[in-house]
């Protein structure tokens, strides 16, 4: 009994995690100078920088913005991370129970 309930929890794990993998969230900095892209398991898949903005006096102008783009985009994987696990443990409840974790 335990064990059909476990294997079908790790199962629904790896397609949660799977359908992370495949949620894309993008954030920006510098008024869209640089963009960065993440998926919902916390990954950089892409990072594109105007290279307008590529002044090579100021370095810490590139890496400020960066860091902001970055910081935001791994905020709102982790939002979407957050929400999707929500929907799974909320599936795995009995009907009814739902409420018990707030949603």
């Amino acid at each position: 009994m335990f064990g059909d309930m476990f294997g079908q929890m790790e199962e629904q794990q790896k397609a949660l995690r799977e359908k992370l993998a495949g949620i894309s969230v993008e954030a920006e900095a510098g008024d869209g100078a640089v963009k960065i892209i993440a998926n919902a398991t916390r990954e950089i898949t892409n990072i594109k920088i105007d290279p307008s903005i590529i002044d090579p006096q100021d370095p810490e102008q590139l890496e400020d913005l960066l860091l902001v783009a970055i910081n935001r985009a791994l905020e709102a994987a982790a939002t979407k991370e957050a929400a999707e696990s929500q929907k799974l443990i909320s599936s795995m409840l009995p009907p009814g129970m739902g409420g018990l974790l707030g949603g």
